[in-house]
């Protein structure tokens, strides 16, 4: 067990994919966002279409995760939208009940992780992640398109209610303080946990309790590929040996790595904190702690 992941359905290889690409039922997806620190706290968004225009696998198409699959009446950003929207969204892309979607992104590997999560939030469990993202697609030397995405035939993606039991809430989060059956962890970077630097949300540092495991160490900074089974399984060795276990970090994207990684794993009770600091951090009534 510590060398294989319980559900290695979720992630697919660069080769996997080349063998592939152009069958029937298949979408591939870039869903790249870059997120510019505010000197204030926080991020400005900006679209990564420019950069799938540039450079894209062969047939994948661009969703935007910002805006045609995040809450657009929500006061944060990248928050889970109503059903219908998302299911409108799936449909216009090609993606209907049968569909095999791959994730893969230009930039940080947790903005596929998120469109991941967003799929089986609303029922749809064929989706991975690409190990290694176009980074590693680019690096084997493998085909490349520039321009637009050609328009998909729509599809039909039936509406289904969000999984509840995969979103946590703040009523959640602040529960989950002090006990020991649930492991809270905070994926953003060692120096934002703290509290000692990088992009803060309102106050510095973190929910009150929670552990660092950042969605960095997830991945090998040289192949941008996921760490092997047993490695991870070290790294979260904590988190597995609890019944419940709640990932946040500033907006819900990184912590979607986590989330992954854990379900991937076969940790059966993962949460993630849809609105995380974003929300959080912005009310001085709850509990944050530095260092």
């Amino acid at each position: 067990m510590g060398d294989d992941f319980a559900h290695p359905e979720f992630l697919v290889s660069t080769e996997w994919l080349a063998a592939r690409l152009g069958e029937p039922g298949l979408r591939v997806i870039d869903c790249t966002v870059h997120l510019d620190p505010r000197p204030e706290g926080g991020n400005a968004v900006r679209s990564g279409r420019a950069d799938f225009e540039a450079a894209h696998i062969p047939g994948a198409d661009f969703i935007e995760l910002g805006t045609e699959v995040s809450d657009p009446a929500a006061r944060y950003y990248f928050m889970v939208p109503p059903a219908v929207q998302f299911a409108d969204a799936m449909a216009k892309h090609g993606i209907g009940d049968d569909t095999r979607v791959v994730a893969y992104a230009t930039a940080n590997h947790w903005w596929a992780t998120r469109l991941w999560w967003l799929l089986r939030v609303f029922g749809h469990d064929r989706v991975a992640v690409l190990d290694g993202g176009l980074q590693k697609w680019r690096a084997e030397g493998r085909a490349i398109e520039t321009g637009p995405a050609r328009p998909a035939p729509p599809a039909r993606f039936r509406f289904r209610p969000p999984r509840l039991e995969m979103i946590a809430a703040k009523a959640d989060v602040r529960k989950a303080i002090g006990d020991s059956q649930v492991c809270t962890i905070n994926a953003l970077r060692p120096e934002q946990h703290t509290g000692a630097g990088g992009a803060h949300y309102g106050r510095p540092g973190h929910i009150a309790g929670s552990v660092n495991v950042p969605a960095l160490q997830m991945a090998d900074p040289a192949t941008n590929q996921f760490k092997p089974p047993a490695e991870l399984r070290e790294i979260l060795g904590d988190a597995l040996a609890k019944p419940e276990v709640i990932t946040y970090c500033g907006g819900g994207i990184a912590a979607s790595s986590v989330a992954l990684v854990l379900t991937m794993l076969g940790h059966p009770n993962v949460r993630l904190y849809d609105a995380s600091l974003s929300e959080w951090a912005r009310d001085p009534d709850l509990p944050m702690e530095t260092g």
